[in-house]
Formats: C-alpha cells, structure tokens, sequence
C-alpha cells in the first residue's frame, strides 16, 4: 500500500537544501509517493514554527494525517530527525508504518458581542491582551467564577505548548500524557485593593476555561501564530479539544530528552 507524503518547508536556504536532498531519497523509494494533496503523513522541514503552519494547514483533517519534523533551526521541540538523518529517515518510513503517538489540543472559541462566534484550536497556547493598557476580566472555571482579573493578559496552554510561552510568564512544564490546559498570568495586578490567585492553574479535561472581558476596547486574541483582534471580542472559551494531534513515531524522542536538551543542556 502506498504512502501518501506531502513536505512543507520555510524558505531558510538550510530548509531549502535539505529539500532538494530529501525528495530524491523519497521518490526512490518503493510505496511511498510524494503529494501535494491529501497526504497521510506530512514531513516539516524547519522549526517548530513551520510545524505550527503545517498543524493550522491540516487541522481540518487530524485523523488522517500524521506528522513529522525535520529540525533545521536552533530549537526544534516537535522536530525529532535532524538535516544529517535523511538516509535514516527515508529507510524509516518504509519501515515503521502507522506507529504514532498523540497529543492534546486546546479548542478556542472567541465569542463577539454581536452573538457571532470562531472556533480555532491551537498547538501550543492561545493568549488575551489588550495592546498597552491594563486588561480587566472575569475568569471562569466552569460556571464558577475564579478571580475578576487586572494585568497585561492571560495565557491558555496545552502540555506540549507549557514549553513555550507559558513557561516564560512562570508556568509549569506539564508532560503532553497529562490531558489538561494551563492557565497563567501575565504581569497582573496585586495590592491592597486588586487580588489574583498569583499563579498558574492546572484545569482537568472534564473542566473548562471562560474569559469574559470586562475592559472596554481593542483586545488581541493569539491562537499560535494567528491574531484576532477588535473592540467587539466579549468572551473567550478554552478546553481540552475532542480532536489530537499525531506525530509519526519512527523516532519519537522522550518528551523529558527534550525537555533537558530545550533548556538544560549539559556540554
């Protein structure tokens, strides 16, 4: 049976060159056929930013597709094959068919004040602000409300995005088999008159997150790399999505491997 396999690379002329060394090997290769539609695996090449677009490209169709990253960049957390492996990769796929491993997705709902409603979900983490003013919402954990809030913004994450922009605000670093969100501050206000719980939540799959925002103005919606901003944004509604992400696992490297290789690295 043949392997459907589509490649999405940025434009680094390091990405380009390991392109025209990767398609070759492929197309040599016996059951496997390059696309440029409907593929069963897709092949990054880049970062995890050229991940993050190929996960936005396909997100209509995660249960048909798989992907893989070939890292080219200074820091590939979802990129396990390095630009010297392409030999070893190629011989991989014909090998090790269908082995995967998956990850939880955040779904986002960013609610208008005109009832109209967009639904995204996100990779890594969905953040709130409002531009150089302070930022006043009330936050929900399911129908109970937490903490009316005042700061710079707030910052939803799923355990494989905790490595990312959540980690920098102080958040805490959630291994990807813990099905849960994370939510974090950004630079809130704490005195005698305004108080927040101070510290990043851990919120169940059975749970749910809403921002209602209380501020008035343009505020700024990021799901990953994309932006939705304006002044009629009412509410944002974050959960642990039904859909998954799945990552070929020919090679998949120990979530703590990265962990250590991402920010400890010993020489």
């Amino acid at each position: 049976m043949t392997l459907r396999i589509g490649i999405i690379h940025n434009n680094e002329q390091k990405s380009l060159d390991v392109f025209q060394r990767l398609v070759p090997l492929i197309e040599k290769k016996a059951g496997i056929k390059l696309v440029e539609r409907d593929p069963e695996l897709v092949i990054t090449i880049g970062g995890d930013g050229t991940l993050l677009s190929a996960f936005h490209r396909y997100n209509h169709k995660l249960s048909d597709v798989l992907f893989l990253g070939v890292h080219t960049g200074h820091l590939g957390f979802y990129t396990d094959w390095r630009d010297y492996e392409l030999e070893e990769l190629t011989d991989s796929l014909c090998r090790n068919r269908g082995k995967s491993v998956s990850y939880p997705l955040l779904d986002v709902v960013v609610n208008f004040s005109d009832g109209r409603s967009k639904h995204f979900l996100a990779l890594n983490e969905s953040t709130i602000r409002k531009g150089s003013r302070t930022m006043v919402a009330d936050v929900y954990i399911k129908e109970e409300r937490l903490e009316r809030f005042r700061g710079d913004g707030l910052s939803v994450s799923t355990p494989t995005g905790s490595t990312a922009y959540n980690k920098s605000v102080g958040g805490a670093v959630l291994h990807p088999s813990i099905s849960a969100l994370q939510l974090a501050e950004i630079a809130s206000l704490n005195n005698r008159v305004f108080r927040t719980l101070g510290s990043p939540a851990i919120i169940g799959n059975q749970e749910w997150i809403e921002v209602k925002l209380r501020s008035q103005g343009n505020h700024m919606i990021t799901v990953d790399q994309l932006d939705v901003s304006g002044p009629e944004i009412s509410s944002v509604k974050y959960k642990i999505a039904e859909e998954r992400i799945h990552f070929a696992s020919y090679r998949h490297m120990h979530f703590w491997h990265r962990v250590k290789d991402a920010f400890i690295r010993e020489d």
